[in-house]
């Protein structure tokens, strides 16, 4: 793994953007536009690199989905924060209907600098974002740039597969598409467009909307689309902790297909992906696979000995793009209770490649290992001003 600087394209903002990526700048605290998608540098693996990276991959999302049905068997979705009666009983009949729920895809989030294990830092399996950049615009610029070389990079073909392959669980009509109109940059809604090309190229009849487009009629009892067209199958790219405590959420309960046809509206991702999206399952990970190679020591009931030894990355179960993250090194003072529940694990700072913190987010599509993307921070928390950068197998 090697960090190499390298000329941007001419007119690269343009060309990015006619491939998805309408937002290729951030708007920093300081009221200056830096490049989001940043193809001033590049990473390079080696093909061993690679296919280590994969095994590691498909082994922690087997991992994972163990850790799931752990806390479905052994009634613990209070750990994850789940207490609400009816959103427990949602999530654990999803969990047993699994085969029968269209799921997609996920992203795991690796401490890993090309000299040692890969370690997981957490999994977002419900809604994933840095997908057009990795699937799309990347590819496009190693062919381009390295007319020749490879990518760890079959997301693509792997979306389309899935869709297909999954095209049998979805009830007849459009497939909806949705994004929170809430969202400023505009990725979510580009996300949402991307994953619904792919859904098309795989067959599928497919329709989008906003979520606040989102309508209930009282006379049926049934959401219906911005054309008046009940829902019976939609892709949401919004958090199930939203779905299941926002206004209608008594209505999503209500009319909720958990597969067997037993409701009239099916989510995609379904309910259970609310156990591998939550922080809580690091811990649970770190309980069941004590001393695994890729894995760091996480607790729920506080940091213990992490606090003397490694220190601690206290994380909110549900926090997104490093929001509320706080890092503690080893023998410093307790922080002040936030009153929050946390997972606490041990503290892996970030590689540093030319003073760049850098995060791999390695993709899952159905439940096979399918492409990377590249972060770098300014500091120690990957956050919303993070960059994306391409990379290569040389």
């Amino acid at each position: 793994m090697e960090r190499r600087t390298i000329t941007p394209r001419p007119d690269w903002q343009r060309t990015v953007e006619e491939q998805g990526i309408v937002y290729p700048l951030t708007r920093h605290p300081d009221g200056s536009l830096r490049p989001y998608w940043d193809e001033s540098a590049h990473y390079v693996f080696s093909l061993p690199e690679v296919e280590a990276l994969e095994e590691t991959v498909e082994e922690l999302h087997t991992m994972c989905l163990a850790a799931a049905g752990h806390l479905v068997e052994h009634g613990r979705l209070a750990d994850l924060g789940i207490t609400d009666p009816r959103v427990a009983a949602a999530v654990t009949e999803s969990w047993h209907r699994r085969a029968e729920l269209p799921s997609v895809y996920g992203r795991f989030d690796l401490h890993y600098d090309g000299t040692g294990p890969a370690k997981m830092l957490e999994y977002n399996a419900d809604t994933p974002t840095s997908l057009v950049e990795a699937a799309s615009a990347q590819w496009f610029w190693m062919e381009e740039r390295f007319p020749g070389a490879d990518q760890w990079n079959s997301l693509h073909e792997r979306l389309v597969d899935t869709w297909r392959e999954q095209a049998g669980l979805l009830p007849p009509g459009p497939l909806h598409f949705a994004h929170s109109s809430a969202d400023e940059l505009g990725e979510d809604l580009m996300t949402v467009a991307y994953l619904k090309e792919t859904a098309e190229q795989a067959g599928l009849d497919t329709d989008w909307l906003s979520m606040e487009e989102i309508g209930w009629d009282t006379l049926s009892g049934r959401f219906v689309d911005n054309r008046l067209r009940f829902i019976r199958a939609i892709f949401k790219l919004y958090p199930w902790e939203w779905l299941t405590t926002d206004e209608f959420a008594g209505h999503v309960l209500d009319t909720l297909d958990n597969g067997g046809g037993t409701g009239s509206t099916l989510w995609v991702e379904p309910a259970w992906k609310m156990l591998l999206s939550n922080k809580a399952l690091l811990a649970i990970l770190w309980e069941l696979y004590p001393g695994h190679p890729n894995l760091l020591p996480a607790y729920l009931d506080g940091p213990r000995e992490l606090a003397a030894t490694t220190g601690y990355a206290a994380k909110p179960l549900l926090g997104r793009e490093g929001e509320g993250v706080t890092l503690h090194p080893p023998g410093g003072a307790a922080p002040p209770a936030s009153g929050e529940t946390c997972c606490y694990q041990a503290l892996a700072p970030l590689p540093v490649f030319d003073g760049n913190h850098v995060v791999l987010g390695a993709w899952v599509v159905g439940d096979e290992a399918a492409g990377l993307g590249i972060r770098e921070s300014s500091g120690l928390i990957t956050d919303s001003y993070a960059r994306f950068l391409p990379h290569v197998i040389l």
